[in-house]
C-alpha cells in the first residue's frame, strides 16, 4: 500500500466533501473552472479522460495545481497503461468508473492514489481485498442514498465517494445517508460551490453525530424509508 494513500481521498474529502469533475472542456478553459472550484475550498478537481484522451486538459490542469499548490488528478483511468499516462500528466490521483485489479497495482506502482468504481457488494468485496478502502460508488444517482445505507451494514471498512449523476439538490442526501463526499460533473456549478460546501460539511457533522445509532438501525433491521 502506498503511504498514506488509504487517507488520501478521505482526508482531502472531511475538509471539502466535494469532488469536482471536469470534462468536455479545452485546456484553457479546464485551468479557469479548475481555480473557480479551489477558489471557493474545493480540495479535488478531476479532469475526466472521456472527451480528452491527449491527456492535454489534463496536463493543463495538474500544471497549474502544482503551480499553486492545488491537488488535480484525472479520472476513467480505467487501465494500466490510462494509470501511466496519467502520472506523466502530473496527476496527484487517478478515478476509475469500475474496478479493476491491473490498474491498481498500476497506480501503486507508480505511487498515486487510486479511487475505483463499485456498484454491488460483489464489488466492494473485491476492492476491499485489494486494500482499497474509499470507493466511488457509481452511478450514484441511480443506485440512490439507500444503497450507501446498505452497503454500510456489511462493509463497515469501506468509505464511499457518490458520483454519477449527484447535483447540488441531492448530494446532501448522500452525505446523509454516509458518503464521506460527492462527485459534482455535469450538474457542477461553481457559483453554488461555497453554499454546497458549507451544507455538506454541516450533513457530515451531524452524520457523524449520529452515524452509529443509524448504523444500529440498519444492523437490527428496522424498517427504512430509503426502500420500497
Amino acid at each position: 500500500m502506498i503511504a498514506g494513500a488509504a487517507d488520501f481521498f478521505s482526508e482531502r474529502l472531511a475538509v471539502a466533501p466535494v469532488l469536482a469533475v471536469l470534462r468536455r472542456h479545452d485546456p484553457r478553459s479546464s485551468v479557469q473552472v479548475a481555480e473557480i472550484c479551489w477558489n471557493a475550498g474545493v480540495e479535488l478537481v478531476e479532469v475526466s479522460l472521456s472527451h480528452d484522451r491527449t491527456l492535454e486538459a489534463v496536463s493543463a490542469v495538474c500544471r497549474r495545481a502544482a503551480d499553486l499548490g492545488r491537488v488535480a488528478g484525472a479520472g476513467t483511468v480505467c487501465t494500466p497503461s490510462d494509470v501511466r499516462a496519467a502520472a506523466e500528466a502530473g496527476a496527484s490521483f487517478v478515478v476509475a468508473p469500475g474496478l479493476a485489479r491491473d490498474a491498481v497495482e498500476t497506480a501503486r506502482d507508480v505511487g498515486l492514489p487510486y479511487l475505483p468504481g463499485v456498484a454491488t457488494p460483489s464489488e466492494v468485496q473485491a476492492a476491499l481485498a485489494l486494500d482499497c478502502r474509499t470507493l466511488k460508488l457509481f452511478p450514484a444517482r441511480e443506485l440512490g442514498p439507500g444503497w450507501i445505507r446498505a452497503l454500510a451494514g456489511p462493509f463497515p471498512d469501506a468509505r464511499f465517494v457518490a458520483v454519477g449523476g449527484v447535483s447540488a439538490a441531492d448530494a446532501a442526501d448522500f452525505v446523509a445517508a454516509g458518503a464521506i463526499g460527492v462527485g459534482i460533473g455535469t450538474a457542477l456549478d461553481p457559483a453554488v460551490l461555497p453554499a454546497l460546501l458549507r451544507e455538506l460539511r454541516r450533513a457530515l457533522d451531524v452524520d457523524q453525530v449520529g452515524g452509529e445509532a443509524a448504523y444500529d438501525r440498519h444492523e437490527y433491521g428496522e424498517p427504512s424509508t430509503d426502500h420500497a
